[in-house]
Formats: structure tokens, sequence, C-alpha cells
């Protein structure tokens, strides 16, 4: 089992538990809220800087108890997604934001194409190459972990649990088939693929017809370690069943 230890981190990604036996890669891509030195604060007033704008608060730690009671491998993000999305194409606007719900990212804004090269380089790409090393190695189902804010431009959201897919949906129904009564769990919500929110399970998992899906946790249902808790056994109560009956397919051809 993962006892929560990184075998590797660097400013950009970290691996956790990278020799996990389990049939699942779990990608935490927002985790973290840190803007490297090298971007100043881009503007941003310090209540942003750790605004769900940023990061996804709890997801990291829901993560890491998903990864220990499945030994999982996970990779994480290390830097704020204000500074460049990892669950974005380097082609969308949305990678590297000028304006995230109510913030406003002056650093962002009239990027030149070398910063924006500078960027890729070193956030996006470490991020993707430490995940299809993982992948090449040894198939695995893809399991991405995020939060989201219960209220988004002023309007409530009553999704609890958001059970998100692309073009291939196996896992995500084999999940809601075990759905609990007193959650509310919905199906690409608040978000879906036409958000653009599915990159990564597009770029690691469709390519290699591996079963995927995108969780989407309401963050102030994570606000404690007991509440976070709670939430990994809840979810696991939905994941387990549906790995077992959605099991990888490794092609010998």
């Amino acid at each position: 089992m993962s006892d929560g230890r990184q075998d590797s981190c660097d400013a950009t990604v970290c691996v956790t538990n990278a020799a996990g036996a389990g049939g699942v890669v779990l990608l935490c891509e927002h985790a973290a809220s840190a803007i490297p030195a090298r971007y100043g604060d881009l503007g941003l007033r310090a209540e942003w800087r750790e605004s769900h704008a940023a990061w996804d608060p709890g997801a990291l730690a829901l993560s890491h108890h998903l990864s220990q009671a499945l030994d999982a491998p996970l990779v994480s993000g290390c830097v704020s997604r204000l500074v460049y999305d990892i669950n974005r194409p380097p082609e969308a606007a949305a990678a590297m934001p000028v304006r995230s719900e109510l913030v406003e990212i002056p650093g962002n804004a009239n990027l030149t194409e070398a910063q924006r090269e500078e960027r890729i380089a070193s956030v996006y790409r470490p991020f993707c190459e430490a995940v299809a090393a993982l992948l090449d190695a040894r198939a695995r189902a893809i399991v991405t972990v995020h939060s989201f804010t219960p209220v988004f431009f002023g309007k409530a959201r009553p999704t609890e649990i958001g059970i998100l897919h692309d073009a291939d949906a196996r896992l995500a129904e084999a999940m809601l088939a075990h759905a609990p009564t007193h959650r509310r769990v919905d199906r690409n919500m608040p978000y879906g693929p036409e958000d653009g929110v599915t990159h990564s399970l597009r770029l690691h998992a469709l390519p290699r017809k591996l079963p995927n899906v995108m969780l989407e946790v309401r963050n102030d249902l994570l606000t404690t370690p007991e509440d976070i808790a709670t939430l990994a056994e809840e979810l696991l109560a939905m994941l387990r069943p549906a790995l077992a009956a959605v099991p990888v397919e490794v092609s010998h051809a």
C-alpha cells in the first residue's frame, strides 16, 4: 500500500507511489496554488492566489486517500493552474487564462510566443511525460481528481459529486450504477466535455483505450480531514465495483 511517499517531486510535478501495484493511475492536475518566483505574483491580489481559481482545494488530500486505498500511483501538479492549466492543451485560451470567473490575471495578458512556450515546456510537458511513463510501463485505468466551488458566477451548484467522461463512458456509467442515495451525484456536472475539462482523458486514456473517469467533488465537502476521509470512502464504494466491472484490457498486438 502507498504510504504517501513522493517518489519524485520537483517544482512542476510530483509522483507518489510510483511502484503501486493497483490497476489505476490517479491524476490531480490542480493540486497546488504555487506560483514559481520567475512569474512574480501574476499581478494577483493575495486572496486570489489561494482561492479556488488558483487550485482545487481538498483535491490533493482526497487523491492521497484514494492512492493509498487503491495502491495507485498518483501524479500531481505542483504549479497553480493560473500559470498553466495542465488539463488544457497548449492551443486552448484557458491554458494560460487572462480571466478565471471573477479573477483577472494581469500576468497572463499579452504573453509572447516565447513566454507561452516556456510555460508549456516547463509546466505542461513534464506532467504529461510523467503520466505517459507510468502508462507506458503498465496499462491502467485513469482517474482524475478535482474539486469545484459551490458557487460560480453567483449561482449555487447543487451537484455534490460529479462523474465526468468524454467519449468513453464505461467507467463513469459503472460508477453511477453504484451512486449513493444520500448524495447528489450527477453525470458530466458541473462541467462536461464541451467545456474542455476532459483534456487529460482525451490525451492519455482515449488513444490507449483505457477505462477512464474524471471525479469532481464540491469543495465545501472537503474542508476537514474527516470530511475528506468520508468522501474518499464514498468514492471508493463507487469506484471499486466499477473497476471490477470495466477491467483494463491490454492489447498484445
